[in-house]
């Protein structure tokens, strides 16, 4: 161990910069206590394999063949260069060569620093080209934003070219390591000299070691700090279905506001979200709204809740600050608050920073948190914003309203009696539960699937289809209301509280185990939203039910020779990225014989929405081009005769699409019916 002047001098500069970056962490700590609690550290194991899948091996990040090996490549070299830079540190105490005693280890970890030095310089360098001279649209955003990106950018190539040179030189002056394998910064230390090599060295050590705790330091101010937090926010991650919903207990004592008004109403994870983002865009790259046109943009919303934190939260820990003053001195707060932190408390989130009208052109179809690097919870901010638009003020759409007042008074969102909800099982032989109590699977129809023309046929099919199996099933009937879907999906928690505790009592009460159903929209709150007020069932969307009954034989298909139909298969993604079901559907149309499936260029957890999600079947599209126009045009561009789907919404969406596209002779059909023509008769 050596120790000199040049020690003393880091360990000032050192313990200076640790100071000033705890200060900083510890201020934003403090935000997150501002916010709601929620526990994210259950299931500490798999949240470790998930964090390893999605934030080490960067699995999301590499699903864009373009940017993700950039990403890759800089991220990985980071994680190497963590012990460079320890190692650099521990120099600065007087450690040299502090990984010496690894041996063969610190040969691996030297050379693999050796080669990702050089990729980080290569990634850094393909980052700028992209951002400033290819300019990907994603990326381009305002003055601010791209100055403070070139800034660091070359703030890490100059980290790391410092570190190359600093390993150079220390080749050269025989102070590296016996155990060190640096092949790149080898070749670079035979054109340096003993003497440049010494001036060398303590200008790259330096330079590294004081731009290290720079950038540290800098990175909770700027939008960089998912370099710090990236991690951590794919560990605290759901490990739920994405938009999966947090129940609102209407029965708490104490209660003052529903749903999200401003920041702190939100959980402390999506404060914890909000300083993660790092404006990557990939969340409005893919959101449907966002490319036919509409004011969304998932990216602004994480923004600004990141900004609307940054303007309010010191100043409520301001007044947090005097009131435990004044109560430990025994006396009244007074008001610290200046005119202008006025202004600022009396802004309001929804409204000064976030557009209405941005929150209710959310299809909820959660392709922004598929793309999002760093398992960013978009679509249940949004629905908690409207929540408190719905409930608090009394603000959404007027198509809404019709919606709203339906399911309150029909227990649908159509305006149709509840006593015809099983008007299309006439002549069909199928029982409803009051007749036949004995059933051994529930057959949830849906609104859609019990009033809707084109949905009633699916209906028909698969029941008919359940009739070939021998399945002993029946329906609700005038029993069964909405699942509350709609209203959760768009704000009105109040109204779906009502009709999911009336179907969970309803269904309790006839034992039922086994749900299957037509709907995606009724399948994903029944499977993940019942549980949360004790309706626990096995539920089985009709995609799947109908792929395990053609393998047990149950429904026998013909063997006859057909015509050749080549079919194009639509993901919904209530059942694709809310629930991963892809392969099932796939599975039982490629049984169908002389059946060929032509995948669209957006398919499975790529697909795009059909623009009927989040209640926005309900609502006009008045802004734009429509998104099911967008969908349908990526379907009939595979040239398939035929669009297979899986759910009653992106029939009527779908169809609507061949009509506006004037798509003569295609047919739009559910996989039911497609099987159903095929069946055995």
């Amino acid at each position: 161990m050596e120790f000199g002047l040049k020690n003393v001098v880091f360990i000032i500069v050192f313990l200076t910069a640790v100071g000033i970056f705890t200060k900083s962490m510890l201020r934003f700590i403090s935000y997150l206590k501002l916010a709601q609690p929620d526990n994210r550290f259950d299931n500490i194991s798999l949240r470790l394999l998930h964090t390893l899948s999605v934030a080490i091996f960067q699995k999301k990040i590499l699903r864009d063949k373009a940017a993700g090996p950039i990403h890759a490549m800089i991220f990985w070299g980071f994680m190497i260069l963590l012990f460079a830079a320890l190692n650099s540190v521990m120099t600065g105490f007087g450690f040299h060569n502090f990984f010496n005693f690894l041996g063969p280890i610190n040969s691996f970890i030297t050379f693999f620093t050796d080669i990702f030095i050089t990729l980080i310089i290569v990634g850094v360098i393909a980052s700028l080209y992209r951002r400033y001279v290819m300019k990907v649209k994603r990326l381009q955003r305002d003055k601010h934003e791209a100055i403070e990106a070139g800034v660091i950018l070359m703030t890490i190539f100059f980290i790391v070219t410092a570190l190359m040179f600093e390993n150079a030189a220390s080749i050269t002056l025989k102070l590296d390591a016996s155990s060190a394998f640096r092949p790149i910064a080898m070749a670079l230390s035979t054109i340096m000299n003993p003497d440049s090599a010494n001036i060398i060295y303590n200008i790259a050590f330096w330079l590294h070691v004081i731009l290290i705790m720079s950038f540290m330091n800098y990175l909770p101010y700027s939008k960089h700090f998912h370099v710090i937090l990236s991690v951590p926010n794919v560990f605290f991650s759901k490990l739920t279905p994405n938009n999966m919903l947090k129940k609102i207990d209407f029965e708490a004592e104490g209660v003052e506001k529903f749903g999200v008004v401003d920041v702190e109403d939100f959980s402390w994870k999506t404060i914890h979200d909000g300083f993660t983002c790092t404006e990557c865009g990939r969340c409005t790259s893919v959101c449907p709204a966002n490319l036919t046109g509409k004011i969304l943009d998932p990216r602004e919303i994480i923004v600004q809740i990141r900004n609307r934190s940054k303007d309010k939260f010191p100043i409520m820990l301001k007044i947090n600050e005097e009131a435990q003053k004044a109560t430990s001195e025994n006396r009244e707060p007074i008001n610290v608050v200046t005119e202008e932190e006025q202004v600022i408390l009396d802004k309001k989130l929804i409204g000064d920073y976030i557009n209405p009208e941005a929150l209710w052109a959310c299809t909820t179809c959660s392709a922004c948190m598929q793309e999002c690097p760093v398992n960013i919870e978009h679509v249940p901010a949004i629905v908690d914003m409207r929540r408190s638009l719905v409930m608090m003020d009394a603000e959404f759409p007027a198509e809404l309203g019709g919606a709203f007042s339906n399911i309150e008074n029909n227990s649908s969102p159509w305006a149709f009696p509840t006593s015809s909800r099983a008007d299309w099982a006439e002549g069909t032989g199928v029982k409803e539960a009051s007749e036949n109590p004995e059933f051994d699977v529930l057959f949830w129809v849906g609104c859609a699937g019990s009033f809707d023309d084109r949905a009633k046929k699916i209906t028909q099919a698969f029941a008919k289809l359940m009739q070939i199996a021998d399945i002993n099933f029946a329906i609700l009937g005038k029993e069964e209301n909405c699942t509350g879907d709609p209203a959760r999906r768009t704000g009105n928690e109040y109204l779906a509280d009502t009709y999911v505790k009336m179907n969970i009592e309803t269904m309790n009460a006839y034992n039922v185990k086994t749900i299957v159903t037509t709907c995606p929209h009724c399948f994903n709150t029944l499977q993940n939203d019942y549980p949360q007020f004790g309706g626990n069932y096995e539920v089985i969307h009709h995609s799947q039910y109908l792929e395990r009954l053609v393998n047990e034989g149950k429904i026998p298909l013909s063997n006859e020779s057909h015509e050749q139909l080549h079919v194009t298969y639509h993901d919904s993604c209530y059942m694709g990225r809310l629930n991963s079901v892809y392969d099932e559907p796939r599975s039982m149309l490629k049984g169908i014989k002389g059946l060929t499936i032509l995948e669209p260029e957006k398919t499975k957890d790529k697909g795009l929405c059909c623009g009927a999600g989040g209640g926005r079947m309900f609502m006009e599209e008045n802004v734009g081009k429509h998104i099911n126009i967008e969908r349908t045009e990526g379907l009939l561009a595979t040239g398939a005769k035929t669009i297979a789907l899986n759910c009653p919404f992106c029939m009527t969406m779908i169809n609507d699409g061949v009509k506006a596209n004037e798509a003569e002779g295609v047919k739009v059909v559910d996989i039911s019916e497609l099987l159903l023509e095929r069946v055995v008769k």
